[in-house]
């Protein structure tokens, strides 16, 4: 049953902590409302009655000490003027609210402000410099100074007077730097002067001994024709190549080598060569015919043999003139005269040309061999050059490097000897001092302190309030402080008021007492926080003992415990079951008010005598009825009536007519009546009002019904509540009185 409970209150439990935080404000508001109005109080009369106070403003343009012209060169400013040239404004608006810069500025205001002091300055003077607009936190070169009194024109002079004494100490400090710049400078140009002559010098050594001007421009040259030689031998070698593969035809189709050729082309252009080979033809003709008619041994056959002989040693004479050292290299290859003398125009112009290419060939040769030592001297002059080039390059940037800053040294030391006797360094006002303007005081500003001040203390007042009331706020506390479950929550039920019953009849209040039956209509409290109630209650029914009747009270008088019982019984009534609510409360009878009903009789009335219980009419099907029974008139002993045999045959006999009945009992502190009640009752349900009940109470409560069967704890007015059906219409009831 515990985790059903827990279940139905689980929006409650997941209450985040501003919630909570709202709902103490909410409570205590009174207390907040009370400081803030107290506070504001003391904001305004602060506002009126406070002093005028004035401010006046200046801004001045603060830039390096030593600040070049536009004609000058920037390098020289930047270096040698000040190593720290660049703004630090912190340390800068230190330096300005210094105590020594402000001294000068009282002793210079004293003659007209007898009682100023440094403290007074300090303390009234604002320094902070300007940021851009347009970009995140980024300094101007503008400070703005301002200062506040209650006298304007004091707040004017002060400003003017301060703003002479940042001159002259700015004159000072320049003056200070720019001789400490051209001493800086004076005693660094004769040694730039001395390292000029000596990398002057190196580079000067270097291009005599290396015999260069610029080695990386020679180092192009060589190398442009290094690769035209590489190119000159790649035309070669394909040219060599193609005159190889002609010579080879040609030597093919001569039949011989060149030299062979060569000198039969010589024989067979010479005429004397060319007769006697035509004579010793003929004669081989003639000796040939005549062996074919005589032997050798005839006379004319042995005289053509000895012409022969002879024409062919002339014949070999010749060749030797004409031929000359390959003569004998012509007879070893072909010893046929007829064959070495005798060629055609076609064999001399193919031995021609042979001999051409054989040229061609050799001359090539010779060129590849004169291209391939000029490569080789300009590869070994090209190997050379890296590290003269690594040696130039290093020593031309340290000559440039010398020479710049020997530049900029004497241009430096010409611009700050102008600069120190021109003098008359001043920082720029941009916006000189004006008489004060009045800032003080500020109605609306202090308001609003006021009002944020006021909050805030409210707010601890009402926190103080809430940790020292020890009453019951939420459903959260109220689960914490009982040991028993929460059945449920409601929106704030209406208390019971004699003057404004919660429900009107349509006719009036009868005289006599009998069975009657009225409209209740504008039920006020929600269905839904009514109804979960009961379901819980019904859950309970089914998992323990039968609750036949259920005693509802409160630890205290006015938590709505009367409400809640006539909303009980109507949402069981609802639900179809017969109902019978009685008000126990014999000492302060207030249902019969609530529903404006009789009360000349009822329970005490029944109880002091022996009459039998009337019947009672049944419940229709189209509505919802439910019987009360009043308390009736109030007797002198309410704890004798309630502990009476007689309440105990009361109520046996209203648990055999009714599914429900529901016990309306007085409060439980202070008064006995609702434990006597409670033990003819089934179960008890106690009812706790939210912010009225303390937690004391509230144990001194549960303590006291310990040893009754309590069946849970409904929190009243809990904050949070809501319901699904809270727009739908009003609905009416059927109340139906059954007893005489």
């Amino acid at each position: 049953m515990a985790k059903v409970i827990e279940n139905n209150n689980m929006a409650v439990e997941n209450d985040p902590g501003y919630g909570q935080l709202f709902a103490v404000l909410s409570r205590r508001r009174y207390w907040l409302l009370s400081v803030l109005a107290g506070v504001l109080s003391i904001a305004t009369v602060v506002s009126l009655t406070a002093e005028p106070t004035y401010q006046s403003t200046m801004q001045i343009l603060i830039e390096a000490n030593y600040k070049g012209r536009k004609d000058v060169q920037p390098q020289a400013e930047a270096e040698f003027s000040d190593t720290n040239i660049e703004i630090d404004y912190a340390t800068q608006i230190n330096v300005m609210r210094s105590a020594l810069l402000i001294q000068r500025a009282v002793d210079l205001l004293k003659p007209e402000y007898p009682t100023i002091t440094i403290k007074e300055v300090k303390k009234s003077l604002l320094l902070a410099p300007l940021v851009e607009e347009d970009s995140d936190a980024k300094y101007t070169k503008i400070v703005e100074a301002n200062y506040i009194a209650n006298d304007p024109v004091k707040t004017q002079k002060v400003l003017q007077t301060i703003y002479k004494v940042y001159q002259a100490y700015n004159r000072e400090q320049q003056e200070q730097r720019l001789k400490k710049g051209l001493q800086f400078i004076n005693e660094q140009i004769p040694g730039v002067r001395k390292q000029v002559e000596e990398s002057e010098n190196l580079l000067r050594d270097f291009r005599t001994n290396q015999n260069l001007i610029d080695p990386e421009l020679q180092a192009a040259t060589i190398n442009n024709s290094l690769n035209s030689v590489v190119q000159q031998r790649q035309t070669l070698r394909a040219q060599f190549q193609d005159t190889e593969a002609r010579y080879k035809v040609l030597q093919q189709q001569v039949g011989s080598s060149p030299q062979t050729a060569l000198a039969s082309s010589r024989l067979s252009q010479s005429p004397r060569y060319q007769t006697l080979l035509n004579e010793l033809q003929r004669t081989d003709l003639l000796l040939a015919a005549r062996r074919g008619t005589y032997t050798d041994a005839d006379p004319g056959v042995q005289k053509l043999v000895e012409l022969r002989q002879t024409q062919q040693a002339l014949l070999q004479s010749e060749q030797g003139r004409v031929v000359g050292a390959d003569a004998a290299q012509l007879n070893a290859a072909n010893s046929n005269f007829l064959s070495q003398g005798q060629r055609t125009g076609i064999d001399i112009n193919l031995t021609g040309q042979l001999a051409e290419v054989q040229t061609l060939l050799s001359a090539l040769q010779a060129q590849d061999v004169s291209l391939a030592k000029s490569e080789q001297n300009l590869r070994n002059q090209f190997n050379r050059f890296p590290a003269q080039i690594a040696e130039y390059n290093r020593l031309i940037p340290l000559v440039q490097i010398n020479r710049e800053k020997l530049q900029q040294l004497l241009r430096a030391q010409q611009e700050l000897s102008l600069e120190i006797a021109r003098g008359g360094f001043e920082w720029q006002a941009l916006e000189q001092p004006l008489l004060g303007l009045q800032i003080g005081p500020n109605v609306t500003q202090n308001l609003l302190l006021g009002l944020v001040a006021g909050l805030m203390l409210g707010g601890v007042a009402a926190f103080l309030r809430e940790v020292m009331d020890d009453a019951v706020h939420t459903s959260d506390e109220l689960e914490k402080q009982v040991s028993i479950p929460l059945l449920g929550m409601t929106p704030e039920l209406p208390q019971s008021k004699a003057s404004e019953p919660i429900v009107s009849l349509p006719f009036g209040k009868p005289k006599i007492l009998e069975p009657w039956t009225v409209q209740v209509s504008n039920w006020p409290p929600s269905w839904a926080s009514l109804d979960l109630i009961y379901k819980n209650i019904q859950l309970l029914n089914t998992t323990e003992s039968s609750l036949r009747s259920i005693m509802i009270t409160s630890a205290l008088a006015g938590e709505g415990k009367s409400t809640l019982a006539l909303g009980l019984a109507l949402s069981a009534a609802r639900l179809h079951q017969r109902v019978l609510l009685i008000d126990a409360d014999l000492r302060h009878p207030n249902l019969h008010q609530m529903l404006n009903l009789p009360n000349e009789q009822g329970l005490s009335t029944l109880l002091e005598s022996d009459a039998n219980v009337p019947n009672h009419t049944g419940i229709q099907s189209s509505g919802a009825y439910i019987d009360i029974l009043t308390a009736g008139p109030v007797p002198t002993d309410s704890a004798n009536l309630l502990s009476s045999q007689r309440m105990g045959e009361l109520m046996a006999k209203f648990e055999d007519t009714y599914d429900l009945i529901l016990v309306d009992a007085p409060p439980v502190l202070g008064m006995v009546d609702a434990i006597l009640a409670a033990s003819f009752c089934s179960g008890v349900l106690l009812v706790s009002r939210m912010g009225k009940v303390t937690r004391t109470e509230l144990t001194q409560a549960t303590a006291m019904l310990s040893k009754l069967n309590t069946i849970g704890v409904v929190a009243n007015h809990a904050n949070g509540q809501t319901s699904y059906i809270s727009s739908q219409k009003d609905q009416g009831v059927v109340l139906q009185q059954g007893w005489e």
